[in-house]
């Protein structure tokens, strides 16, 4: 169990920020808070994390279990409340909204995608009809729902799916078709929970392929849960969280002479916190302290032993 961060603290360093932290952003993560209390024990799922995304980012957030990244894409998608801080996503503020605002903000601000392929459609359904059943939710009309699914299932390349019923489709095919349930109402976002954790490697870049395909043709803000080094890595930022918070960040890009560079960034909060990434305290042996020093232009960490100086 971890103790419960003091929620009026946090709320007064979110309220310091202002309305303008994050502004512009699809996703505003300001010390957000989640609390599961069962038979009298508390859990802190997240515990103050920050975290901000762009319109048309597409990126990955890693971690260990139990980190807390399913209860961040609960919170995210109005599956889940959370307990404190802020959690805005295209302008709707998750902490405030009514169970009647939640329900549209699920219909059409955000897309989900499962990992159980098998829960994702519905089985007695062909692809083309899962693909039509949101916008029917939405009130668009037969002709509407027909031709937008039919260009939906035909863009991610399962067009020649379209009658089929889920059992009658591979893994791959069913989670591209997911895909496209998931964007049929064009929302603003779409956040996917380990979408290839059931495939093998090449089927998952290929549905990998689906996501990046939607994110370029409709800049579709996307955020994907993953154990799969594959698809982090294929991101342009990966999310690291650890222990409820985000904790670190790898960056990639794209150098003039065509390579691919990434550099691994530590994430610093407004209190001074830094989670070091665990293969670097590993292989330091750094435990319980280490010693600071600050030089002009950095700041030096090392494990907490004598210096040569001293011995």
């Amino acid at each position: 169990m971890v103790d419960a961060p003091d929620l009026a603290e946090l709320e007064r360093r979110a309220l310091e920020r202002g309305p303008a932290y994050g502004e512009g952003a699809h996703i505003v993560c300001d010390n957000l808070v989640r609390i599961y209390k069962s038979e009298g024990i508390e859990v802190v799922a997240l515990q103050g994390l920050d975290l901000l995304v762009d319109p048309g980012e597409l990126i990955a957030v890693v971690g260990a279990s139990g980190s807390g990244k399913s209860t961040l894409l609960n919170i995210l998608s109005g599956l889940d409340v959370p307990t404190a801080g802020v959690a805005r996503v295209a302008g709707s503020d998750l902490l405030t909204m009514s169970a009647k605002e939640r329900l549209a903000f699920r219909r059409e601000q955000v897309g989900f995608i499962w990992q159980q392929t098998a829960r994702n459609l519905l089985p007695y359904l062909t692809a083309a009809q899962n693909v039509e059943l949101p916008m029917r939710f939405a009130g668009r009309s037969r002709r509407e729902r027909a031709t937008r699914a039919a260009d939906l299932l035909g863009m991610l390349g399962v067009g020649d799916c379209a009658g089929r019923r889920p059992a009658e489709l591979s893994g791959g095919q069913q989670q591209r078709v997911a895909i496209a349930v998931a964007v049929a109402n064009e929302p603003h976002v779409v956040l996917a929970d380990e979408p290839t954790g059931e495939l093998d490697t090449a089927t998952a870049t290929e549905v990998f392929a689906a996501f990046r395909r939607v994110n370029q043709e409709f800049g579709t803000t996307m955020v994907i849960v993953t154990h799969d080094a594959g698809v982090s890595e294929r991101v342009d930022r990966t999310v690291g969280i650890r222990d409820g918070r985000t904790s670190s960040e790898v960056r990639r890009r794209d150098a003039d002479d065509g390579t691919r560079t990434a550099e691994e960034y530590a994430v610093l909060d407004r209190a001074g916190r830094v989670q070091l990434p665990r293969g670097f305290t590993e292989a330091l042996d750094m435990r319980e302290r280490v010693r600071l020093a600050l030089e002009d232009d950095h700041v030096g960490v090392w494990p907490d032993r004598p210096r040569e100086e001293d011995a």
